[in-house]
Parts: structure tokens; C-alpha cells; sequence
């Protein structure tokens, strides 16, 4: 495995929140794994309409977790978790969504194993999405 100093950049994103280096004066950014992770956290968390000219971008988990909660509403929730990731994130290779319902109520677990591409080990990536009333 390679260290962090000699590891490649591929991939790299900014910070969400624009976090400057404190010596560079620079923008930091994330790089490779963590760049694509943030990349899909933010595609499962924004939803379709959202981004003014891009009416298709999001994966409108969001207003699913107001919609009765049966096994059928996992299947349809995984499927669209499927098609966003397919569609606008070219970066990863997903080979599993497993939606399930938290311990508490109104919570649901997103648990996303995917590829890097050009990189053979799986990652997971889980989020916890919150109804808030």
C-alpha cells in the first residue's frame, strides 16, 4: 500500500465548506477516496430540483422518508440510490445499496459499497438519513 506521500492524486474535490490551509492560504481539497465518498454523500443528499439548470441531479431520498415505511419503500429507495449513483457519478462502481431502517424511528441507514475506479479494493460508505419534523 502506498503512503500518503507517495500516494497519486487522481481524484480531488474541494472541502464543502471552503476551508482555507493555514500556511498555504490555499483552498484544501479532499483527494482520490474521500473526494468520490463526498461525491455521493452529496448526490444522496440533494434533491432532484434542487440545482437551478440541472433538474435531474439528486437522488430525492429525502422525500421518500416521508412516505410509509414497507419493504417496498427500501427496494424503490435502494433503486433509486442505484440509478443517481450510475447516472452522475462516473468515478464509482457501485456493487451495493442496502437500505434499512435505523434503531430509532425515523432514521434510515444508507449503507453504498462501491469501486474507485483504477482501484481494486471495495469501499463503504454509510449515511444516516434523518426525518426531522
Amino acid at each position: 500500500m502506498a503512503t500518503p506521500l507517495t500516494e497519486r492524486v487522481v481524484y480531488s474535490d474541494f472541502f464543502t465548506d471552503f476551508d482555507k490551509h493555514p500556511l498555504k492560504n490555499t483552498l484544501l481539497r479532499k483527494t482520490n477516496v474521500d473526494a468520490v465518498k463526498q461525491s455521493l454523500r452529496n448526490l444522496m443528499l440533494t434533491d432532484r430540483g434542487e440545482r437551478p439548470f440541472q433538474p435531474n441531479l439528486g437522488g430525492h431520498i429525502r422525500a421518500m422518508l416521508f412516505e410509509n415505511i414497507t419493504p417496498q419503500t427500501f427496494i424503490t429507495m435502494e433503486e433509486m440510490i442505484f440509478d443517481t449513483l450510475a447516472a452522475h457519478e462516473p468515478r464509482a462502481e457501485v456493487i451495493e445499496v442496502v437500505v434499512a431502517q435505523s434503531s430509532y424511528e425515523h432514521d434510515v441507514q444508507v449503507t453504498i459499497v462501491f469501486r474507485v475506479v483504477n482501484l481494486q479494493e471495495p469501499v463503504t460508505l454509510e449515511i444516516l438519513l434523518e426525518r426531522v419534523r
